[in-house]
């Protein structure tokens, strides 16, 4: 019977560092990386409330798979959709998926005020954007307009991100608090409904996985590259080779938030 040699480090390694970034498609890492999901299941939620939109903008779309997906469950579409991105990769991604919906993709960088007008649209959404600009999120919704996200909450995968640089002071540890950003959002003018936070696990199961998430998710590990985190991934790919999956925990919190009629 053919045996398959176990993989090397040295071709693990330049695996994971030869996989296209763009876009937000995890399907790569299927069978090499696992991570629980929210019980909110955004994207499906998200379906719903397209569906009774009149004028939606997603925030920081990525490669657009969110909403496509969701436009694609809703059943009827919202009469208008547009998406914000600032990364130009992901820019090209989205125009081409989005387009043949009819969802215009405005380049637009993500610290910058967003090009619409006051009152443009019933429902902001958006997953994971790198942060949110609550003053412009209250701006361009209508009165009574909602805010429904998914962001990524406190020392999410910090077990990964402490093995490559070390212990992070607490002020780091506690960035995007859920609490905080229910603070900043209600000082902006908006109602927060509902607030919801869970860790998730997350496991890796070889050091490919971990070299191109740390590659996507480019503030995990700032600057990371494989040469100069040569050392640090031996080590891991010795330890999941003696002792199973790296496990880690994300931290997602679902937040509803209404401008006052």
């Amino acid at each position: 019977m053919h045996q398959t040699h176990p993989r090397t480090f040295e071709e693990l390694v330049a695996e994971g560092a030869a996989v296209p970034t763009e876009g937000w498609d995890f399907s790569w890492f299927e069978g090499r990386a696992t991570e629980a999901r929210p019980s909110w299941r955004y994207a499906e939620s998200l379906a719903g409330r397209l569906a009774a939109a009149s004028a939606v903008l997603d925030v920081q779309t990525g490669g657009g798979e969110v909403l496509d997906f969701a436009l694609g469950r809703a059943g009827s579409a919202p009469v208008l959709a547009v998406a914000t991105e600032g990364w130009p990769p992901n820019v090209a991604k989205a125009t081409a998926l989005l387009r043949p919906r009819g969802v215009p993709v405005v380049a637009a960088p993500e610290d910058a005020p967003l090009p619409f007008a006051d009152g443009a649209f019933d429902l902001v959404v958006s997953r994971h954007p790198v942060r949110p600009h609550w003053d412009e999120i209250t701006r361009v919704l209508e009165p009574a307009g909602v805010y429904f996200a998914q962001h990524v909450g406190p020392s999410s995968v910090f077990e990964l991100v402490e093995f490559f640089l070390g212990p992070q002071p607490e002020e780091v540890r506690r960035g995007r608090d859920p609490e905080r950003e229910r603070a900043d959002a209600e000082a902006a003018g908006l109602e927060v409904v509902e607030l919801r936070a869970e860790r998730l696990r997350m496991e890796f199961h070889d050091v490919a996985a971990v070299v191109h998430f740390l590659r996507k998710v480019v503030w995990m590990v700032p600057g990371f590259t494989v040469e100069a985190y040569e050392p640090q991934l031996r080590e891991l790919h010795e330890r999941i080779q003696a002792e199973g999956a790296f496990v880690a925990h994300s931290a997602r919190h679902l937040f509803v938030a209404r401008k006052p009629a």
